[in-house]
């Protein structure tokens, strides 16, 4: 059935729960896991009066932001390793998270995108945006949806 799953992780307590259900999945269809995550772009803001944040700073942004996602991949090699699934773990830097969800899959050749919905209601994702609406809307590789 499935021989590559892609788990997208944003550290969330949903997404830990995501992550245990798909390996669960990839288990019983003895797929192989492909953790990942998604590296937001810090973009350099201009104050009022022109000037930029330092280099320096975006640096240790995007460092502080790499670690981090690190420890959420972390959960995903730990949780398939305890499941007795193989896995393999991706970050990029995409212009978006859900771009860099449909990228992964594509590049990774994946069959089937296992993701968290975080269940916002109609207006908090209309204002927020819904990184898994935007995956569902967009993507060529089936998105199987865990609330």
């Amino acid at each position: 059935m499935f021989k590559r799953i892609l788990i997208p992780t944003d550290g969330s307590a949903l997404s830990s729960k995501a992550i245990k259900a798909g390996v669960r999945l990839a288990k019983q269809t003895r797929a192989r896991i492909i953790g990942y995550y998604a590296l937001e772009m810090f973009q350099p803001y201009v104050y009022g009066d022109g000037t930029v944040i330092d280099t320096a700073t975006l640096n240790a942004f995007e460092q502080r932001a790499r670690e981090q996602g690190e420890k959420y991949l972390e959960q995903v090699r730990k949780a398939a390793k305890a499941g007795g699934v193989r896995c393999e773990a991706l970050m990029t830097k995409p212009a978006t998270p859900y771009q860099g969800i449909i990228g992964a899959a594509r590049r990774k050749k994946c069959d089937v995108i296992f993701m968290a919905s975080h269940g916002r209601g109609e207006f908090a994702a209309l204002i927020l945006g819904s990184v898994t609406q935007k995956v569902l809307a967009h993507s060529r590789v089936p998105v199987l949806v865990y609330r």
